[in-house]
């Protein structure tokens, strides 16, 4: 079974908050009646057996909302449910590896993003969405760590991709991502700033030079290995333009929705 989730907390976003709303936007333009649930691959969420909508997690952006996201996860998880969360800030991917953590214990994460959100603190906060990676690869969460569509490296978080053995593909070394050897399970995660902000401008962290929506769901359709759970984060509705991300959201969740659907899944 796979099952998509809203996740509403953008508590740890440094620069604007937002985020928190884009769940509810994405399940408004799911339900719109503007487009069909159909993969490009013709698999039809919308009355497809497997897959589910769990609706938003009832949370806040309180000090209880991290470890309500963490033992969420895992209760779904011990049900045998694939989850694709919808954030709120990358800083979700933290609580949600550690509940992956205890079903998974090979688990590789391809990371896509303008940034590798990997600072040791951010502000003054560790949990901030700018540090989940560092946190995550430290606690040893996953066993691999690759990033794709990097560019905003600094001196800091190459020391620390370095002390994390974290493989970074940069935008300008981007030519042929199905070339990088994912062995699986995988778990995904996408901020969508990874796109170029002529592609999705509702984002709090504009970075021109990124992929296109086109690129992105070619990486995802290009998945070989098993995937274990996705997220797609950093929406920011606040800045967005006539909908135009919130679609571009609703598109890559049908295309790793119908990805997970038709990967084999294993446990490791």
């Amino acid at each position: 079974m796979v099952a998509v989730i809203g996740i509403p907390f953008d508590a740890n976003s440094s620069f604007m908050q937002g985020p928190a709303v884009a769940p509810a936007q994405i399940r408004k333009n799911w339900n719109a009646g503007a487009i069909n649930l159909c993969s490009e691959s013709g698999i039809d969420l919308s009355d497809h057996p497997d897959f589910i909508d769990l609706g938003d997690l009832k949370i806040d952006n309180g000090p209880d909302a991290i470890d309500k996201i963490e033992s969420t996860v895992a209760e779904l998880l011990g049900r045998d449910v694939r989850l694709i969360s919808l954030g709120g800030d990358h800083a979700i991917t933290y609580p949600i590896l550690k509940a992956y953590r205890t079903r998974y214990q090979q688990l590789e994460i391809l990371h896509l993003d303008a940034h590798p959100d990997l600072y040791e603190s951010y502000g003054g906060n560790r949990y901030s969405h700018a540090c989940p990676f560092a946190r995550i690869m430290e606690e040893k969460l996953a066993s691999r760590l690759v990033q794709m569509g990097i560019r905003t490296l600094n001196a800091h978080q190459k020391k620390q991709a370095e002390r994390f053995r974290v493989e970074i593909i940069n935008m300008q070394n981007l030519q042929n991502p199905q070339a990088v050897d994912l062995k699986g399970p995988l778990y995904l995660s996408i901020d969508l700033d990874v796109l170029d902000p002529a592609f999705a401008p509702g984002v709090s962290h504009h970075e021109p030079g990124g992929m296109s929506t086109r690129e992105l769901i070619d990486i995802i359709q290009g998945l070989q290995v098993p995937l274990a759970g996705a997220d797609i984060v950093e929406f920011n509705p606040r800045r967005d333009l006539s909908e135009i991300t919130a679609m571009v959201a609703v598109k890559i969740l049908k295309e790793v929705a119908a990805r997970m659907l038709e990967l084999p899944t294993n446990r490791s």
